[in-house]
């Protein structure tokens, strides 16, 4: 079968999925160049790559282009496209392949319902969503908002998002106890960590905040921040105004897989005070439950792996009060470390790895 992928970029978190995409299909990709922050993939791992240009038109409003050459260039059975309605490109390609090329198959791969849609953006995203087959999604939130919508259920996939599996599992089965963090703090309170880029739609602020009141409460933790941007110099004026120093580490941003491994398997919970993304799959795929806000509307797919009490749990959306409480009630749960290890590792390797959305994409797009 012959595929044809159009994306915008190629990220870095990509490659084992796109691999296994290449491997079991006649693939044609079609990435516009990364200008942005997130790393990207190397793409002389897959075969029959074009590079295009994402040409900013209006605010959020872009245009890919040399994607009509490329639809021009390879006959392909099937369409993969990124779900992006704010792509003006793709308005035109899903019209001249609904009108001229009714044979070919077309799928997205997308967010798709968010939950905050206005009126006008949803009946936008309908007739968007509506041009296709089908619709791969990275949640079960997502799908029952389209659902709801009047989409039809048949056509909607849960396809989940995923890491570089395959690397980390390795890792994983080579992990044990350390005591890098009484060594590095010197004592033995409960160790919070937070991994990704710094910036303040991640609102860590309100982690630190969260902290000082827990310390007034007599209640003491540490706090690893692993990553780097824009806000950590305002973070640690946080810290040093909090007196909270010689309890945060600002370990900086990390590229060694197998160090931030041990991180996070060392440590007892992640706290993503804003929207949680990739950083829910990265820490469970190490054992290690997380903690983030409940409105799900504001929240990234990956939420959904979360779950209350075994894999984590949710706090009301900016509320220190409400995350410092949820914080302190996870530590007193007759729960032992090692089952909630365990929970972990069964919510990744059951939906949330390449080797399940391998199995979906085969089933759909085989059919």
């Amino acid at each position: 079968m012959k595929l044809g992928l159009i994306f915008n970029i190629a990220p870095k978190y990509r490659e084992n999925i796109y691999h296994l995409l290449d491997n079991a299909f006649d693939c044609y990709w079609y990435f516009g160049q990364n200008n942005t922050d997130i790393k990207s993939m190397n793409l002389k791992l897959l075969k029959n790559v074009t590079i295009g240009e994402n040409r900013k038109i209006y605010k959020s409003y872009y245009w890919q282009r040399g994607v009509f050459q490329f639809k021009k260039q390879k006959v392909v059975d099937a369409y993969l496209l990124l779900g992006n309605p704010f792509c003006l490109s793709m308005w035109l390609l899903l019209i001249q392949l609904s009108l001229f090329h009714p044979s070919i198959r077309i799928y997205m791969w997308t967010h798709g319902w968010y939950g905050r849609e206005t009126f006008f953006k949803k009946k936008i995203k309908k007739i968007f969503f509506e041009m296709t087959d089908g619709v791969f999604l990275y949640g079960n939130y997502a799908k029952q908002l389209m659902v709801q919508e009047g989409f039809n259920a048949k056509k909607l996939f849960v396809v989940h998002n995923s890491l570089n599996y395959e690397q980390q599992l390795s890792l994983r089965n080579l992990m044990k106890t350390e005591d890098i963090y009484l060594k590095h703090f010197g004592n033995k309170n409960h160790t919070l960590i937070f991994i990704g880029r710094l910036t303040s739609v991640k609102k860590i602020n309100l982690l630190i905040e969260t902290i000082a009141f827990l310390k007034k409460q007599k209640q003491y933790f540490n706090l690893v921040i692993v990553g780097d941007g824009a806000e950590k110099e305002n973070l640690q004026q946080l810290a040093l105004k909090k007196g909270l120093l010689k309890n945060i580490w600002f370990y900086g941003a990390c590229y060694d897989e197998s160090i931030n491994a041990r991180l996070l398997y060392n440590a007892d919970l992640c706290v993503s005070p804003g929207n949680v993304g990739l950083t829910a799959i990265h820490s469970l795929m190490f054992g290690t439950p997380v903690v983030t806000h409940n409105s799900f509307e504001n929240q990234m797919p990956e939420f959904e792996a979360i779950k209350e009490g075994k894999t984590g749990a949710f706090f009301l959306q900016n509320d220190i009060y409400s995350m410092a409480n949820v914080i302190s009630n996870w530590f007193n749960m007759k729960i032992s470390r090692e089952q909630i290890r365990q929970n972990c590792y069964t919510e990744i390797d059951t939906q949330w790895n390449p080797r399940y959305q391998m199995r979906l994409f085969l089933k759909v797009l085989n059919s």
